[in-house]
């Protein structure tokens, strides 16, 4: 078995991102519990720019679309490249625990991938629990995805790829999964995987990590499995918990975490088992990056990290 590991663990730690970390979870502590609160409540804080990761300023390019396929539809926030000689398209599924998030909440890095990359960047609002639970967010990114595939639309699709961040490492995973089960071949050329929870159940990282509020703690991840599967799922069923599945016939993959993230065995966990599979992983382990630290854009290890994932897109598309 051969992981590239020519982004694995930086032999330097950055006194940044040390730094960092000891006034976030400082400030993290000084926070409400965000459990205390109604989660219409809490996703208005975080739209108004007063959640755990910095708001990002609106794309005024952005458009909005209605994805629509078998008699299902989800709304999508589409970044057009510039250049009619695009690439592809990139469909973004963003994080927030199944619960919190938007499309809009990453209008920044989406352009930035877009115009880095050359693509087409498609985000999907699938809908949230605990109004809509397990199987309803899943089912809205199939619907996107088949969309895209398979309808009639002014998108390129002579590439496509698929990525996001925590759930929406999860949801992007378990899209690529349901597709090759339906097509008997993934339809997806790349996946870029940040941070992701492929083991709702819980992987060691994630139930030994305590109550240290840094982004999340094992608290918080069970109270968002809660909240995501209700109806007494078996949390070791592949679609919810990807880990488990059958890994053979995935794209190449750039799958990212940092050492101080309660969900690093997740990914960890992972690219050894699609490498076994499919031989095509590149894994990035950045020394003391917390959960999605690609989210505090003005870290080094951020840019470093945005940087690389990008790179490997667009070295995808070119081939």
């Amino acid at each position: 078995m051969k992981i590239d590991s020519s982004l694995f663990l930086p032999t330097s730690i950055s006194s940044e991102t040390l730094q960092f970390n000891a006034e976030l979870e400082s400030q993290m502590d000084a926070m409400p519990d965000m459990w205390s609160h109604p989660i219409d409540v809490v996703r208005k804080a975080r739209a108004e720019g007063n959640g755990t990761f910095p708001l990002e300023k609106p794309d005024e390019s952005a458009e909005w679309l209605e994805a629509s396929f078998d008699g299902q539809s989800v709304r999508c926030r589409l970044f057009r490249h510039k250049e009619k000689s695009s690439r592809g398209t990139y469909i973004h599924i963003h994080g927030g625990g199944w619960t919190v998030g938007s499309a809009t909440a990453h209008d920044e890095r989406l352009r930035e991938i877009s115009d880095r990359c050359g693509l087409h960047v498609l985000s999907v609002e699938y809908r949230l629990a605990p109004e809509n639970p397990y199987p309803d967010g899943p089912d809205d990114c199939l619907t996107a995805a088949r969309w895209l595939l398979e309808e009639n639309h002014d998108l390129p699709t002579g590439f496509i790829a698929i990525g996001g961040e925590s759930a929406g490492a999860n949801l992007s995973l378990v899209t690529m999964l349901r597709l090759r089960d339906l097509h008997r071949k993934c339809p997806f050329d790349a996946a870029v995987l940040t941070a992701g929870v492929y083991d709702l159940g819980g992987t060691a990282s994630a139930r030994n990590w305590g109550t240290r509020r840094l982004v999340l703690n094992s608290r918080d991840m069970e109270m968002f499995v809660r909240s995501y599967t209700q109806n007494g799922e078996n949390l070791r069923n592949p679609d919810i918990s990807p880990l488990y599945a059958d890994l053979t016939g995935l794209p190449p993959v750039f799958m990212s975490v940092g050492t101080e993230d309660l969900l690093l065995d997740d990914t960890l966990q992972l690219a050894a088992l699609w490498q076994v599979r499919n031989g095509n992983v590149t894994l990035e382990v950045t020394p003391v990056g917390c959960h999605v630290f690609q989210s505090f854009r003005h870290l080094q290890i951020a840019k470093d990290s945005n940087a690389a994932m990008d790179a490997f897109l667009k070295q995808a598309a070119d081939h």
